[in-house]
């Protein structure tokens, strides 16, 4: 186990060792003074040390690798010289329109290019005709381009691993160790993430040279501003708990989260009670996500069925409601989806629709993050319809998250 690093937190981006353009850069944007995960990681990877980075969501961990990066990369050298990875297509693009922005205000010629899945790859190859020094992408395309020779891997100085508990799962894990492998053996190594576990820095640490662990412990506390409420139902009856909520409280804009394989059955039944939904699936197709996301953000549609993988990083103003109707694992999960609320000195809630079962891993991850839930008041009791029935129409509506397993109190039985 690595012991996380306790350092003297500098004030100032300049005591940090960034240089005046990117310190001029910063303040352009109304960014004066650095986070703690910025003040903590920001000197180690100038120093060109691996990092193994803890953050809450919306604490600046994508600044706190690229503002080194654009220091130390050279942008008189048109080859590749630092690879980004990200677990889903969304937020490599956030990353790489970051940098985009980072090069323009602060002078600093440095190109970045996006190489993700699901994307023309002639195109794509056509892109890196103009030698970007930064490559921000997903794991398995860019190991795709690499087996092709398109992507040259020894060059590559720094690698960076954004939300690393997710590429580092089982999932993801095989194509981000062959990008590791296909590297040289003395680049650096940066991995930043919301959630550490110990198996995964462990993993970790089997590519990395005597990473120094840093932590913003501070901050794994929800932000103040939002409220925590409980509904309690069968499982069953979670859908139509959901719906009335929506119904009742009128929401303007709410991320629901689900597990992976119930996303596409909740907005089915939503959309067939007229509710305007989408859904962001890691799955799905890169235009549908993408539409998906634009219609959220204009308000064409209030409600976001989401899975954690496919809400990892992303950045979307005014979210007014957080619904679990999947309860979280972890309290770092359930601190990743409250991080979706309350933002910029806004009011947030989180509601969480727990079956009598699950109201004690609530109440335990309640004691860790130290917030109160209390009970969403004047919630009825599910109304059950006639055997499926909607009974304003006639119609079937479709079945719901799944159609549990039943065990004792109806609740569905876990997987092993």
């Amino acid at each position: 186990m690595l012991a996380v690093k306790e350092v003297c937190v500098l004030t100032s981006f300049s005591e940090l060792g960034l240089g005046a353009a990117l310190v001029t850069a910063l303040a352009a944007g109304n960014i004066t003074s650095p986070t703690k995960i910025q003040a903590l990681a920001i000197p180690e990877v100038l120093a060109g040390k691996d990092l193994l980075g803890q953050a809450p969501t919306g604490t600046g961990k994508t600044l706190a690798y690229l503002l080194p990066l654009f220091q130390r990369l050279d942008a008189e050298k048109k080859e590749l010289q630092a690879l980004i990875l990200a677990p889903t297509h969304e937020l490599a693009m956030q990353i790489h329109h970051q940098a985009a922005l980072l090069a323009e205000t602060s002078g600093i010629e440095l190109l970045s290019v996006p190489i993700i899945g699901q994307v023309n790859i002639a195109r794509q190859i056509d892109s890196l005709k103009a030698k970007p020094q930064l490559i921000v992408g997903s794991a398995g395309r860019v190991l795709e381009l690499i087996g092709k020779k398109k992507i040259t891997a020894h060059t590559v100085k720094v690698l960076v691993l954004d939300e690393a508990d997710r590429l580092l799962d089982e999932q993801n894990a095989p194509a981000v160790e062959g990008v590791v492998r296909a590297l040289k053996r003395d680049r650096q190594v940066v991995l930043l993430s919301a959630s550490l576990p110990e198996a995964v820095a462990k993993k970790a640490a089997a590519f990395m040279n005597g990473p120094v662990r840093v932590a913003d412990e501070a901050n794994m506390t929800v932000p103040e501003g939002i409220d925590h409420e409980v509904v309690v139902a069968e499982l069953r009856e979670k859908f139509d708990v959901l719906r009335r909520l929506v119904n009742r409280m009128e929401l303007q804009r709410a991320l629901v989260f689900v597990d992976g394989g119930d996303a596409e059955r909740v907005l089915e039944r939503l959309l067939f009670h007229g509710l305007p939904a989408a859904s962001l699936v890691g799955g799905a197709r890169k235009e549908v996500r993408q539409q998906a996301l634009a219609d959220f953000k204009r308000g064409t549609v209030r409600l976001l069925v989401a899975t954690d993988l496919a809400a990892r990083g992303l950045d979307i103003p005014d979210i007014s409601h957080v619904i679990n109707l999947s309860i979280p694992e972890s309290a770092e999960v359930y601190l990743h989806r409250a991080g979706r609320t309350g933002r910029a000195g806004k009011r947030g809630t989180v509601v969480s629709i727990a079956t009598k079962g699950e109201l004690a891993t609530l109440a335990e991850l309640a004691k860790k993050l130290k917030l109160s839930l209390k009970p969403l008041g004047g919630e009825p009791r599910s109304q059950r319809r006639p055997a499926g029935k909607n009974a304003s129409s006639g119609k079937r509506a479709p079945k719901g998250p799944g159609k549990p397993n039943q065990g004792q109190g109806g609740e569905r039985r876990r997987k092993p």
